[in-house]
């Protein structure tokens, strides 16, 4: 990984964002739901502790649930996890407050905490992606027709797929292009990506993987325990 003096040390600095309000799990924080031994969250640090690309870890949780996350911080042993921040009210709120506490490395990588099943070549190709342009994300084609539908639901023409991508995370920055993103961007955004595509700043798409599902509804909780159980044939707590 090139030197960058310009935005801080050479190396990666993870942004893990778990400060979701988890509206469609039915009443429960899938954050710290347990899944195949562990909770949810902790499958998401840990893969990330045990990359060797990565150099520090900050986490940014609901301001309710810094207390739980910091005590999962002490039992786990984590030697590259800085801090358990508090998450602000929009996503972007609160990977701007991880970002101000994450030191000045020259990369940072941008995650769902509610998506543990990325795969270390994920983030390899995330980083080799991103010296294009500065900026690379994740994404599947998408294989169902799309369609675009009126307001009363009715079919108003058929879209092209094939222009079309499902963007993941990890998503990889220079650090100096996201800082400048959240100076520049002020309103509601999506993902990083999208705050970063509005300064004019061109990302790239590189290959995502099917496993790499955002935890979203109670059901997906039972479609992720076979990779995680694959990562850790031994889980406990």
């Amino acid at each position: 990984m090139a030197q960058d003096s310009a935005s801080g040390r050479e190396g990666l600095g993870v942004i893990i964002v778990a400060a979701g309000k988890s509206q469609r799990m039915g009443g429960i924080d899938k954050i710290f739901t347990p899944v195949a031994g562990r909770p949810l969250l902790w499958w998401t640090i840990d893969a990330f502790e045990r990359s060797p690309l990565v150099n520090e870890i900050v986490v940014a949780v609901e301001r309710h649930s810094i207390m739980e996350g910091r005590a999962l911080l002490r039992q786990s042993g984590w030697q590259k996890v800085s801090q358990v921040c508090r998450g602000g009210a929009r996503r972007q709120d609160s990977v701007r407050e991880a970002l101000w506490r994450l030191g000045r490395w020259s990369w940072v990588a941008v995650h769902d905490g509610a998506r543990p099943c990325f795969t270390p070549e994920l983030l390899e190709r995330g980083l080799a992606a991103a010296q294009e342009t500065g900026a690379a994300v994740p994404g599947l084609p998408v294989s169902d027709t799309l369609k675009r539908v009126d307001s009363g639901g009715r079919i108003t023409g058929t879209v092209d797929r094939a222009e079309f991508y499902a963007v993941q995370t990890p998503q990889v920055f220079r650090r100096e292009l996201l800082w400048s993103a959240h100076e520049r961007v002020l309103e509601d955004v999506t993902d990083d990506a999208m705050q970063v595509e509005q300064t004019g700043v061109p990302v790239c798409v590189f290959p995502g993987e099917s496993e790499n599902v955002k935890v979203t509804v109670p059901q997906d909780l039972e479609r992720i325990v076979p990779c995680l159980l694959r990562r850790s044939p031994t889980p406990g707590c």
